[in-house]
Order: C-alpha cells, then structure tokens, then sequence
C-alpha cells in the first residue's frame, strides 16, 4: 500500500511521545511550558459555565471538563492534546448539549496506569464514566486517538450510543500492518514514530523534556496556518505530555494497536448513525472504509484543513456537530 501523507493523517496520526526526567532537560521544558493555568482555570474560561471535574472509573481516576445544557455529548481528544483541543468548540456545543470533554486515561489530568491503552478497554473507561454520571444514552465525538476510541464505545456499546461521529482517524484495523516505514521518495510520507513508540523504556530517555519541539514538529506538518494553535495552547499540551510518565502512557495508545487491530476482526457494524467528519487530505480515505464500519454512514469533508479540525475549522465543525447530534 502507498501511504502519503493524506492516507497518513486518516490512519490517525497521533505521534510519539517524548518525555521529560531529572535531568538538565528539566530547565528547557519550563522554558516552554512558562506559567500555565490550571485546568479548573482553563474550564472557567470558557463561556457556558464549564468546570473541571473528576471521576473514578474501571480503578482510574479520569479528567473530564463539563458544562452546558441538553443532550450529552462526550468529546474525546488525541495526540498530542487534552480536552483543551476542543476549546474552540464547547461553548456553541453547550449551547444545546450537556458537553463532558475527557481526557483519556494517559493523557493530561487523567491517571496514567501501567496498562489498559487498547481502545476497547479505553471505551470501557467512558462507558463506566457515562453511567456514574447518570445518563443511560449519549452521543460521542472524536479525534485523532480519541476517534478511535469513539467508534470503539460505539461497535462495543451500542445501547449507550445514540450517534457518533469521527474526526479525521479511522479505527486500526489490517491495513496498518501494510505502513512503510521508509516509502520511496516522493511516494509516501515515514510514519517513524509508529514503530518508535513500540520501543520500551527509550522514548522517555531520549528528548527528556524537549516535547515542544515534537509538538511543534507536528503541527507544522499537519497545520496550514500555524497561528491556528498559538504559544499557549503548545504550552497547555506541552506541559500534559512532557513527563516521562506522560510518555511512557501515552506510547501505550499506539503499543496497543496489535490488540486493537485484533478486537477490530471481531467487530460487526455499527448500529448508530455513524458521521465521518474528514479533512481535505483524508476525505477519500474516509469515503473508501468508513461505510463498511456501519449501518448508517455518512462522510461530510472540511475543506481547506489537515487534521486538526476543532482548531482548524471550529465554527464548521460546531455546526456540523450540532447538526448531526440534533
């Protein structure tokens, strides 16, 4: 299979995971990390009441950031992001749905146990969260590994999903044991950091504290204007991903592909409406899988973006959400 960069972004991205330890390193992350808000102060500044919240879950203690009023509509975000990823979009979803943005387990102010990174076992964590927070059916969106996570919820519990909807990944599945590690040139784009991330133990030693410069690295193969996310969002993400417990637990979500892609050959379709909301470069990927997955599928594209759609396109993908979700 020849992978470009187009096919690359719709396998979900994601990335490595890096990490900072005890070492002189240390005084370089805080030169990119500078003074960063709470979450709690974070949720607070977003219009529609949101607060920042905990939860005990399947033995992991979950993130979650949560306001507004309606229909629940849980948002679940990636690599290398939290729930601030979606800080663009929560205040009109809010508008008309009880909004829960988590972040995963791995991932920002969530626990980061030694295991548990497949993304049926990760679904498992939203479902148990759902139900303690007292509702019986939601809708669900997500990007990047979140997306994959959100088809998961929906193919493993179907009774708890209304509709869902993927932002701009698709679900492991055989195809990803066909990636090139090194295509021809001008063939196809590396995807190095899939098999870095099945390294143990070397990620967090490597760039101890330098997570910026990944982050950076990836926006600006994936962001066509790189304003779309400034200083301080890198900082927000930067300060979420620069430990190397952070490292260590976000290498677990790409560690588990081989069990994912193995619970993905049991799986039947999906019997919720099922959205597929693609970027410009992974819209024919989309429309090529996306159908087979579901017994309701439709594919919507986001013109003029890469990857990373709720700050790319807020205002198109609020209403494309709100639509759908309607």
């Amino acid at each position: 299979m020849t992978l470009n960069r187009r096919k690359m972004i719709a396998l979900g991205t994601g990335a490595t995971a890096l990490a900072m330890t005890g070492t002189p390193a240390a005084a370089h992350s805080r030169e990119h990390t500078g003074s960063v808000p709470s979450d709690e102060e974070l949720a607070r500044s977003l219009p529609g009441g949101f607060r920042s919240r905990y939860a005990t879950v399947n033995g992991v203690r979950l993130h979650y950031v949560t306001g507004g009023h309606g229909q629940p509509l849980l948002l679940v975000p990636g690599w290398p992001q939290t729930w601030w990823a979606y800080r663009k979009v929560m205040p009109q979803l809010a508008r008309r749905h009880r909004v829960i943005a988590v972040d995963l387990r791995g991932m920002g102010g969530s626990d980061k146990p030694a295991g548990g990174y497949d993304k049926k076992t990760m679904a498992g964590d939203l479902y148990a969260l759902v139900r303690q927070l007292g509702h019986c059916r939601v809708n669900i969106a997500g990007h990047d590994i979140g997306s994959k996570v959100a088809f998961s919820f929906a193919v493993n519990h179907p009774a708890a999903t209304r509709r869902a909807a993927m932002l701009d990944a698709l679900h492991p599945d055989d195809r990803f044991y066909r990636l090139p590690l090194m295509p021809k040139p001008g063939t196809g784009f590396p995807l190095w950091w899939y098999a870095f991330n099945q390294v143990q133990g070397l990620p967090e030693q490597l760039v101890a504290g330098r997570v910026r410069h990944l982050i950076d690295w990836f926006f600006a193969q994936s962001l066509p204007d790189q304003s779309l996310v400034g200083d301080f969002d890198r900082r927000v993400y930067t300060r979420a991903y620069d430990s190397a417990e952070a490292v260590r637990a976000s290498n677990g979500w790409y560690r588990s592909f081989h069990q994912d892609i193995e619970d993905m050959r049991s799986y039947g379709r999906v019997t919720a409406p099922l959205l597929g909301v693609a970027s410009e470069v992974s819209h024919g990927e989309f429309q090529q899988v996306l159908p087979a997955l579901g017994n309701d599928v439709r594919v919507v594209k986001l013109a003029n973006t890469v990857h990373y759609l709720p700050e790319e396109a807020p205002d198109r993908l609020a209403r494309t959400l709100t639509d759908f979700f309607a």
